[in-house]
C-alpha cells in the first residue's frame, strides 16, 4: 500500500446541518463543538446545525464552522487507527490540515480563521471585488492576460490552480469583467462569476495579510507531527515560522492546488481521504491523476466504509 493524504475542504463546502448526525451519535464529538462555542463567544454549532444559510456562508462564520465541521468529522476517523503520512488543505482547509498535523490546536485553529473571515471581509467592501471560474484554458495563457490586465491597472490574478483546465481568477470586479471577456475571446470553454464576498487570493487581500500576522503570533502555531503541503508553493512543511509565513502569503497568493496533488503523488501517495462536507476536493484530485483512491468522509457510515476499505488495502 502507498502512502495516505488528509485532505481539507475550503469556503464553499459549508452546508446547514453538517457535523450534526456525528454530533447526535457521539457525545465527545457535541463536546469538542462546544468548545468551538465558547472559544467564540457565541453559537457556532447553532449557526452550524440549523443556520440560517446566508449567515452561515458569511465568511467570518463559514471559515471556523467548516473547520469545526472538518476537525469533528476527523476526531471519529481517528477512533478507527488511521494516520496520514501527509496533510493538506485547499485555502481556508491548510488550515485544517494544519490543525490534523499537530501545527495548532482546535481552538486556536477555530479562533484563528475567525479572525481571518473578519479581516477578509473588512479588505475590499462588498461588492468590489470578484471571483470567476475559467474552465478550458491554458495556464501560461490565463497569466499573460490577467497580468497585461492587472498592469494597465485593474487588479485580477490567478487565485486558485484547481486541476487541469480549471483555473479561479480574483481581483476588482472591473479586472474581473474584463479579463473573463478576453479569456472567452482566447479560447475559454466558460467563464462561470462566483458567488463569493470578497477577492480572496489577489493582490487586494495585501492589508489583510499584515494583520493575519499578529493573529498568528497569537494563535501559537507549532512545528507540525507530519509534512503539510503549503498552498503557496506547494512543497511540504513542517517548521512554525515557515507555517506562519505561509499563511500570511496564502491570503493574497494563488492556491496552488494542482502542484499540490501532484507533490504528493510524486511522494508516493495513493489514498486520499477528503475529510469534511462536500466532495469537491476528490473531483479535482480525480482530475489530476484519476486511478488514485479517494475517499470523502463527512458522517458514520462513510467514515466506516473508508476505513473498512483502507484497512483491508494494507493487510
Amino acid at each position: 500500500m502507498g502512502k495516505i493524504a488528509f485532505v481539507f475542504p475550503g469556503q464553499g463546502s459549508q452546508t446547514v446541518g453538517m457535523g450534526k448526525s456525528l454530533a447526535d451519535q457521539h457525545l465527545s464529538i457535541q463536546e469538542m463543538l462546544q468548545k468551538a462555542d465558547e472559544k467564540l463567544g457565541y453559537s457556532l454549532t447553532d449557526l452550524m446545525f440549523n443556520g440560517p444559510e446566508d449567515k452561515l456562508t458569511l465568511t467570518s462564520n463559514a471559515q471556523p464552522a467548516l473547520l469545526a465541521a472538518s476537525m469533528a468529522v476527523l476526531k471519529r476517523f481517528e477512533e478507527e487507527g488511521i494516520k496520514p503520512d501527509y496533510t493538506a488543505g485547499h485555502s481556508l482547509g491548510e488550515y485544517s490540515a494544519l490543525t490534523a498535523a499537530g501545527a495548532i490546536t482546535y481552538e486556536e485553529a477555530v479562533w484563528a480563521v475567525h479572525q481571518r473571515g473578519n479581516l477578509m471581509e473588512e479588505a475590499v467592501p462588498a461588492g468590489q471585488g470578484a471571483m470567476a471560474a475559467v474552465l478550458g484554458m491554458d495556464r501560461a495563457a490565463l497569466e499573460e492576460i490577467v497580468s497585461r490586465i492587472s498592469d494597465e491597472g485593474d487588479v485580477v490574478a490567478a487565485a486558485n490552480f484547481n486541476c487541469p483546465g480549471q483555473i479561479v481568477i480574483s481581483g476588482s470586479k472591473e479586472g474581473v469583467e474584463r479579463a473573463s471577456e478576453q479569456l472567452k475571446e482566447k479560447g475559454a470553454k466558460r467563464v462561470i462569476p462566483l458567488n463569493v464576498s470578497g477577492p480572496f487570493h489577489s493582490p487586494l487581500m495585501k492589508p489583510a495579510a499584515e494583520k493575519l500576522r499578529s493573529v498568528l503570533q497569537e494563535a501559537n502555531v507549532q512545528s507540525s507531527h507530519v509534512p503539510v503541503i503549503a498552498n503557496v508553493d506547494a512543497k511540504p512543511v513542517q517548521d512554525a515560522e515557515s507555517i506562519k509565513e505561509n499563511l500570511v502569503k496564502q491570503l493574497y497568493s494563488p492556491v496552488l492546488w494542482e502542484d499540490s496533488i501532484q507533490t504528493l503523488l510524486d511522494a508516493g501517495v495513493d489514498t486520499f481521504v477528503e475529510i469534511g462536507p462536500g466532495t469537491v476536493l476528490s473531483g479535482l484530485i480525480k482530475k489530476v491523476n484519476r486511478r488514485v483512491r479517494t475517499f470523502a468522509i463527512s458522517d458514520e457510515e462513510s467514515i466506516v466504509k473508508a476505513a473498512a476499505a483502507i484497512k483491508e488495502d494494507g493487510q
